[in-house]
């Protein structure tokens, strides 16, 4: 085991002891994942639910009846997410694109490897990388690291990435160096999000409820 790898299995083992299982991605259906993703993009979570029960109410968590629906039926469910219209456009694009290419089956399209998923998905309107990872991660059930702006600020205050680390160096931080496991991806990044978004804040972190602070650069700096 290399020394970077034994220390993100450390940071790992810090932040499950201290959080627990975030049993995470919460849906009750892969399509509803897939949902959460794409609503998720610039606004807290408990928009998202929502906008999802809202979803479920019209029975619009079905891609057919999503595509079917009118867009201003859509976009009212929605409503509780930021830029609604603009995000009930990339739910049906991406449910239009699931009909046409994979029959609305997406068994067909998680059926790919991993590379030509992610293209796939990364060809459609709205939908960037951690967007696309998030639902192979979370819905394809396949291994692939999400990383978001908590794993930049922790890791950087770790002292393992550089402040403006870009996606793809933050991604690869994990898949270089841990083993391509989907479980382990999917809490990780869970626990990441946690800490994120209860301790490691970017103005005054709750340093001393830390479960790193004893590992942490930054704190260690500030200290003294």
């Amino acid at each position: 085991m290399s020394g970077l790898q034994a220390r993100l299995i450390e940071i790992y083992n810090r932040l499950l002891g201290h959080f627990g299982s975030r049993h995470w991605w919460p849906a009750k259906t892969d399509f509803e994942v897939i949902v959460g993703a794409i609503l998720t993009q610039n606004v807290a979570w408990r928009n998202v639910e929502k906008a999802i029960l809202n979803l479920e109410a019209q029975g619009l968590l079905d891609p057919q009846q999503l595509v079917d629906a009118p867009l201003e039926l859509v976009e009212e469910a929605v409503r509780p997410t930021r830029y609604y219209r603009q995000k009930a456009q990339r739910l049906r694009g991406f449910c239009e694109f699931l009909i046409r290419e994979y029959q609305g089956d997406l068994g067909k399209l998680f059926s790919l490897e991993i590379e030509e998923l992610r293209a796939e998905l990364l060809a459609l309107k709205g939908i960037g990388q951690e967007t696309a990872d998030s639902i192979i991660l979370y819905a394809a059930r396949k291994p692939i690291f999400v990383v978001d702006a908590y794993t930049r600020r922790i890791f950087y205050r770790l002292g393992l990435l550089p402040e403006n680390a870009a996606y793809d160096e933050m991604q690869n931080l994990f898949m270089r160096h841990l083993p391509p496991d989907t479980k382990l991806y999917n809490e990780y990044h869970a626990l990441i999000d946690g800490l994120g978004n209860n301790l490691c804040a970017n103005k005054k972190p709750g340093c001393e409820e830390c479960p790193l602070v004893e590992i942490c650069v930054y704190h260690k700096n500030e200290s003294e």
